[in-house]
């Protein structure tokens, strides 16, 4: 859109020329800044070791993967152009681009892939989805252009996790300087460079000019911390952001209504949960986790705290991801929780203490409180314990010997819309905290679907893995089961080009304000 000057008369001609030179040289320099406003802060700069959606939001645009998942599910070229699983179906060859550098002009090549697939699996490196390559056995160098992987056995889910984030490419002469140099100088081969990193405030990424992909006309990159939801907003209709991430459903109506704002609908790949940690008292009796799921009203949650922006959770993944199969809801029924709460001897003179983190997800704080007063409800006496989010992931993700945690509730974007992400991640017994599966479940049957599920690439066979591993997750109930939720993102009408990702990847190289 053009630029529109409104002026009171002006009574001396070089004063008026003065002025309007000024605003348009104030308004060029705007209009290549984009500036987004979310609502946490990033955990580090070291896109190994991360493991949530807004520090890849930042270091999406520093760092690439070998493969990018579209936004309809589909694996294309990244910094890899092509793939290929061999006739022994354990080894795949993988072609790289040419012409591409770092940032700190190292080159990209076979030996640069080599280098960062083995600082992921390497245990000293804490890269933080090590597992998703974690059956490769051999990493070989055919050529400068050409790297093959071998693993033990086939290995179905290997393509689509080659777009995960935490797989992204660092510049090996980084690496070589260890981890604690790589955390201070994130250096990859994407579409900008940082610039400024203000703890709890804002980053600052300026355009990276010999970025070898399309890009749109944003020179500078701000993403600024501000945790509180309607304070984005406010920032978002003034016109201060550009770009507001994790719309409240309570505010969607009003912006609709504002000419200058676009409202993006996406449905996104995240469920929300409230896991249990299933090795102490009283949650190690899965009578005690059932009931409390049938103590909570998830239907009511998203008609009234999200406005119908979410859908309750009948699987532990979307309905989109690849090995998804529905479960029976745990229908809202207090007289059934009550029974199996009775039955199992539960002590209702305790306290039980659910954390949640404010600012992350969309109403987190809200949904917390809605799930006390549900189980207060029985008779259930829960405190809630709020922390900010850095702060948070540090206490949820302590080992089990230090893990103090009852309950805590969180989300997580399957962003391989592959079932091995959505469960092999979370429910696997060999990924207890510090990785993912943070409440401590184990059920060995459910570790050998897992493990057969991942180690074949017959899609059919796959598919029935998951469907039984999932039927004895769902009666196990490590998680009070809650709902996916919808994306929502207010964009403001001059910028283009902006892509809202289902996998809850916001990409801003592509887009331009105008």
């Amino acid at each position: 859109m053009p630029l529109v000057f409104r002026t009171t008369r002006l009574w001396f001609a070089a004063a008026v020329v003065v002025i309007l030179t000024a605003m348009v040289g104030a308004s060029s320099a705007l209009a290549n800044v984009l500036t987004i406003v979310q609502g946490t802060d990033i955990e580090s700069l070291d896109v190994h070791r991360v493991t949530s959606s807004p520090s890849y939001a930042v270091l999406d645009h520093i760092f690439d993967t070998l493969f990018q998942m579209t936004p309809e599910g589909e694996v294309v070229p990244s910094l890899a152009t092509s793939f290929e699983a061999m006739p022994d179906g354990r080894t795949y060859r993988i072609t790289l681009r040419q012409g591409v550098t770092f940032t700190d002009g190292t080159p990209f090549n076979a030996h640069a892939v080599k280098a960062n697939l083995e600082r992921i699996l390497d245990p000293a490196s804490q890269a933080a989805f090590a597992s998703l390559i974690s059956p490769i056995t051999e990493i070989n160098v055919i050529d400068d252009h050409t790297v093959e992987l071998v693993t033990e056995e086939p290995f179905g889910p290997i393509l689509t996790h080659l777009t995960h984030s935490g797989l992204a490419m660092i510049s090996p002469a980084v690496l070589e300087k260890g981890n604690e140099h790589v955390a201070a100088n994130p250096v990859g081969t994407g579409p900008f460079v940082l610039k400024e990193w203000r703890q709890g405030e804002r980053i600052v990424l300026v355009k990276n000019d010999n970025y070898w992909g399309e890009r749109g006309n944003i020179e500078e990159l701000v993403f600024r911390v501000v945790p509180d939801d309607g304070a984005r907003l406010v920032e978002l209709e003034a016109g201060t952001a550009d770009i507001a991430l994790r719309v409240p459903p309570s505010e969607a109506e009003r912006l609709r209504f504002n000419p200058d704002i676009h409202l993006d609908v996406t449905t996104g790949m995240r469920s929300i949960y409230i896991y249990f940690n299933v090795t102490k008292p009283p949650f190690d009796d899965p009578r005690v986790r059932q009931a409390f799921n049938y103590a909570v009203d998830n239907e009511a949650i998203v008609q009234s705290l999200l406005l119908g922006a979410a859908r309750p959770l009948d699987a532990p993944m979307p309905p989109a991801v690849f090995g998804y199969s529905p479960q029976e809801p745990y229908a809202f029924d207090l007289e059934k929780a009550r029974a199996l709460l009775e039955e199992a001897g539960f002590d209702f003179s305790q306290e039980i203490v659910l954390h949640h983190p404010t600012g992350r997800y969309v109403q987190d704080s809200l949904i917390a409180d809605a799930v006390r007063a549900n189980l207060r409800q029985l008779g259930i006496n829960v405190r809630l314990e709020t922390l900010e989010w850095t702060t948070y992931l540090d206490l949820v993700r302590k080992p089990v010997e230090e893990n103090q945690v009852q309950m805590a509730l969180l989300g997580w974007g399957v962003a391989t819309m592959d079932a091995d992400y959505a469960l092999y991640e979370l429910f696997y017994s060999g990924n207890w905290a510090p990785s993912f599966n943070l409440g401590f479940y184990k059920n060995e049957r459910v570790d050998e679907l897992l493990v057969a599920a991942r180690s074949t690439a017959d899609l059919a066979r796959r598919e029935e893995l998951y469907a039984e591993a999932q039927r004895l997750i769902w009666e196990d109930a490590p998680w009070i089961f809650l709902h996916s939720e919808s994306m929502l993102t207010g964009i403001r009408n001059n910028v283009e080009g902006f892509v809202v990702h289902p996998l809850e990847r916001y990409l801003a190289h592509t887009a331009s304000k105008n």
